[in-house]
């Protein structure tokens, strides 16, 4: 992995994160405390915890894939894995906004599950590129899977 691709991986990763985060500030907010939530709701403490680890997780093995595909000479392949990345964070800090700064709960359950699938398809591309890359962000896959299913039921409760 060159540390040129690390880097520009990290800082993206790092601008969704706080585009994000500063949606999410809300977290605290009379809204969001009177929502009704879901018995599988985890405790707000999660949720920072499991995004830094993600966050540093996509950074990294998006790195290996975009080197592993540019050092195999498959440029369209890395064009196209670097576009699915940025749509990919881009709905991801999308979420946080639809969510929590606007309140809009049904298309914030819509972002959730395109950002799943945009997740699942990045992880695609990631096993194809580097097989362990691909296995490393496998949570990704998982986590965005269950952001949309709690997304869609924090909805239901609301509606």
């Amino acid at each position: 992995m060159k540390l040129t691709t690390v880097l520009a991986t990290a800082a993206a990763t790092t601008v969704t994160a706080i585009v994000g985060s500063i949606a999410s500030r809300e977290t605290d907010s009379r809204w969001y405390r009177k929502l009704r939530k879901p018995g599988i709701q985890p405790p707000p403490a999660v949720f920072p915890v499991v995004w830094t680890a993600l966050y540093a997780d996509i950074a990294v093995t998006s790195a290996v894939a975009i080197d592993s595909l540019d050092e195999r000479g498959d440029h369209d392949g890395r064009r196209k894995y670097i576009t699915a990345l940025g749509v990919n964070l881009v709905l991801n800090a999308s979420w946080s906004w639809m969510f929590f700064a606007w309140h809009r709960l049904v298309p914030a359950t819509l972002v959730a599950a395109a950002l799943a699938a945009s997740t699942v398809d990045l992880t695609r591309r990631t096993a194809a590129a580097n097989p362990t890359a691909g296995a490393a962000l496998a949570p990704y896959a998982g986590w965005t899977s269950f952001a949309t299913v709690l997304s869609g039921r924090i909805t239901q409760l609301n509606r």
